[in-house]
């Protein structure tokens, strides 16, 4: 259960950074380039995927003897 809340987050962390990396205009060549819907979901989808990661983590660290 740990190792799937941290690969979830992991991935959700990243695909919020480049959404959000699109959505500015940073990250050109893509349809979701230069709209403000991703400007806006991109960092919400990181938060959410940096608590699932941090959530892990901590479970696993209490995992331990």
């Amino acid at each position: 259960m740990n190792f799937v809340l941290i690969v979830v987050g992991g991935l959700l962390t990243l695909s919020g950074v480049i959404w959000t990396l699109q959505g500015v205009g940073i990250l050109p060549g893509s349809a979701m380039s230069g709209v403000t819907l991703w400007a806006i979901v991109g960092p919400i989808v990181a938060v959410v995927g940096v608590a699932l990661l941090s959530w892990g983590i901590v479970r696993k660290r209490r995992a331990r003897p």
